[in-house]
């Protein structure tokens, strides 16, 4: 079986520890991570969801062309005993393109790889990604799927979620504005309300894009 699909730690640890980067104002962003200004905090593990494809591509620009506000993805790993960045560490992500379509799926079967990519942390635990503002779709809040894979095994299987203004911003311009805005905030997502709160990703405004940054802490 390929190593980035092996999960055979999630039941022994049963959840994770997750740093959201920047929990205030005042630690906005991925400085708060870079100055060490975070906190490691328990939350339980959220769904895969119906979307996965297993064997995604080792890159780092995941839209294939997809039109879509740039969104610069800063993915931090840590080891949840020490809050030490773990390198070489596999993360793996999905999310529907600015429709609200997933590759691989309905009106996205035409292809498997768009929105989706796996990078290796590097010596600071980081994992960058290039893609644009996921769309929605119905029954869910904005967000997108991760996956991290240490060793060969899955340590997180969850879910990155956008503050809902920040999202009603982002959604006023092309080609998000062609379509009526999200029919389900964060408040109203099922998988949300079971811990999506710490999963919130820290969004900064970059030039017409965004950056978001999140870190998390797992156990090796």
């Amino acid at each position: 079986m390929d190593r980035f699909t092996r999960r055979s730690s999630l039941v022994r640890f049963g959840g994770l520890f997750l740093v959201a980067a920047g929990l205030d104002r005042a630690s906005s962003g991925y400085a708060a991570i870079e100055t060490g200004a975070v906190q490691c905090v328990l939350t339980p593990e959220l769904t895969e969801g119906p979307y996965y494809i297993a064997g995604e591509k080792l890159r780092r620009d995941i839209r294939d062309g997809h039109r879509g506000t740039l969104l610069t993805l800063r993915l931090k790993v840590l080891d949840a005993s020490t809050c030490a960045p773990i390198k070489g560490a596999a993360v793996d992500i999905w999310h529907a393109d600015a429709a609200g379509v997933y590759s691989g799926f309905g009106e996205g079967a035409g292809s498997r790889t768009f929105m989706r990519g796996i990078q290796k942390t590097n010596r600071d635990g980081l994992a960058l990604f290039t893609t644009v503002y996921p769309g929605w779709y119905p029954g869910r809040a904005v967000h997108i799927h991760v996956k991290v894979h240490v060793g060969g095994s899955v340590v997180h299987t969850g879910q990155l979620f956008f503050p809902d203004a920040v999202t009603a911003k982002a959604y006023r311009v092309p080609p998000y504005s062609s379509r009526p805005g999200p029919q389900t905030t964060n408040a109203r997502d099922a998988i949300f309300v079971n811990g999506g709160k710490r999963s919130m990703l820290n969004l900064t405004k970059n030039g017409s894009g965004y950056i978001g940054a999140i870190s998390m802490g797992v156990h090796r």
